[in-house]
């Protein structure tokens, strides 16, 4: 058999393989140097990638390099050190070997029968991870494709238990003339969380929510609202808010959980919070978060695999597998753990691959130093913020986000408010490192996150002199 270029399957194959290995060693080589974004316009990009679908073959080879050729400017350096936006991880040596591999043997980790490797490493993970974080052995769960993939794992089981509180199975029967099923959170709630709740036909406005001061749910607020409430809830917490970090007290949640005569259910969302369970110093920032009856967190940021990657546990292991029951004769007569009875997807990539390499190379020492590292650097910035005349830090960055802002005498509100935003901009384009803009207490801020472990001290002054370049030019 020959591709279409005339090459034998085995040629095409090695010559793929061997050009995609030049070209992404290239690309991390450039890393420590290269533009970390040059901000492209939409046209520019459509410019350089659009065409009609060829009716010839082409060499894969030269496909991928013309490729990268055509991208090139709309390629981001996210996985290098200086890539502060958003809060996005970076990929280590073992992860990223092992997310090629995966991709190269194709395993489908949906069912036992389509890969025994792939769902017996799966478990595996999952039992690394409740060990690396010190969570309940007992818990089930499975890998996602993300904390938002992640977070529909455990709020569908939440509605499944709710449900049958009420006296009716969700996932069997819907919604339709069901009494309703209330969900309370925060005003911090993320928008994962959101799109999760609107996916489920709970409704994306229907949640009850309470202030969160400084990024933490009140809780005697939110203990007013269960008291209000005749019914069992879902109770949405959050371990690290995405726009600054702050921390529910996830006790005081369980707390609540434990009193409310009707009954509740307590989701964590931890997507990136979770990691502070990594440090002595830090961990009681998640104290009590063992106690959860489901938690969401994202294997592509603080454990530096490549995108995408989450993972979700579930106290309660019928009631999850319950939520995602399926069958079919063509899937019957498993001999071993079918992931696909905790997950949505039935078709699943064998993520757990990247993973297992990762932890097995770095191990539980090596992942509390990376956080660690990445905490310094998050503080080491927050003080150059509070030394620096004419910057302001916005929050007291209890992990690894800082929120700050550029401060000018004699600006109104929507002044300043404009500079910032126009501040951001700035900083992506000129290219040393990236941040992101957000809003807190609303008004408009820059965020820069730390969670990626290539990142040292050089880089952050890399990103400090950039920050600094671009409030001197703004005044």
């Amino acid at each position: 058999m020959t591709i279409g270029t005339g090459f034998t399957v085995a040629t095409a194959t090695e010559r793929a393989l061997a050009k995609a290995y030049e070209l992404a060693c290239a690309f991390l080589a450039s890393l420590p140097e290269r533009p970390v974004s040059l901000v492209p316009s939409a046209e520019e990009m459509a410019a350089a990638l659009d065409e009609t679908l060829p009716e010839t073959g082409s060499d894969p080879a030269a496909v991928l390099e013309e490729w990268v050729t055509r991208a090139e400017r709309g390629i981001t350096a996210s996985p290098g050190p200086r890539f502060f936006g958003f809060v996005t991880g970076g990929v280590t040596p073992a992860a990223l070997a092992g997310d090629w591999l995966a991709s190269a043997i194709d395993q489908n980790a949906g069912l036992w029968a389509s890969s025994p490797a792939a769902a017996q490493t799966e478990l595996v993970v999952l039992r690394w991870l409740k060990a690396l974080f010190g969570l309940p052995p007992a818990w089930s769960g499975a890998l996602t494709s993300g904390a938002t993939m992640a977070n529909l794992v455990g709020l569908t089981a939440a509605r499944q238990w709710v449900g049958r509180k009420l006296g009716f199975d969700a996932a069997a029967d819907g919604l339709a003339g069901q009494p309703p099923v209330i969900v309370v959170s925060s005003t911090e709630l993320h928008l994962s969380a959101l799109k999760c709740l609107g996916t489920l036909g709970l409704g994306r406005n229907q949640v009850h929510t309470v202030a969160a001061p400084g990024g933490s749910v009140d809780i005697a607020a939110m203990a007013a609202l269960l008291r209000a409430i005749d019914a069992p809830v879902i109770l949405i917490g959050n371990a690290g808010e995405v726009n600054s970090g702050h921390f529910d007290d996830i006790a005081a949640l369980a707390d609540l959980r434990d009193a409310h005569p009707a009954g509740a259910w307590l989701h964590v969302d931890g997507a990136f919070g979770l990691f502070a369970r990594l440090l002595p110093r830090l961990e009681h920032l998640t104290r009590g978060i063992e106690r959860a009856d489901s938690l969401a967190a994202d294997a592509h940021k603080w454990l530096n695999v490549p995108y995408d990657s989450g993972f979700a546990f579930v106290r309660d292991a019928d009631i999850l597998r319950e939520a995602f029951l399926a069958g079919g004769a063509y899937v019957a007569g498993s001999a071993g753990w079918d992931p696909y009875t905790h997950v949505p997807e039935m078709s699943r990539r064998f993520r757990a691959l990247a993973a297992w390499c990762t932890l097995k190379a770095f191990g539980r020492e090596g992942y509390r130093a990376i956080v660690e590292r990445c905490v310094d650097n998050a503080a080491v910035f927050a003080r150059w913020i509070e030394a620096k005349p004419g910057l302001e830090l916005m929050n007291s960055a209890p992990l690894n986000i800082v929120c700050f802002r550029i401060v000018r005498a004699g600006l109104d509100d929507a002044s300043a408010d404009q500079l910032n935003r126009a501040a951001v901009g700035a900083i992506q384009r000129d290219g040393r490192a990236f941040v992101t803009g957000t809003v807190w207490n609303g008004r408009a801020a820059i965020r820069a996150a730390f969670d990626n472990w290539l990142t040292t001290l050089d880089d952050v002054a890399i990103l400090q002199a950039a920050v600094e370049d671009i409030a001197a030019s703004s005044r």
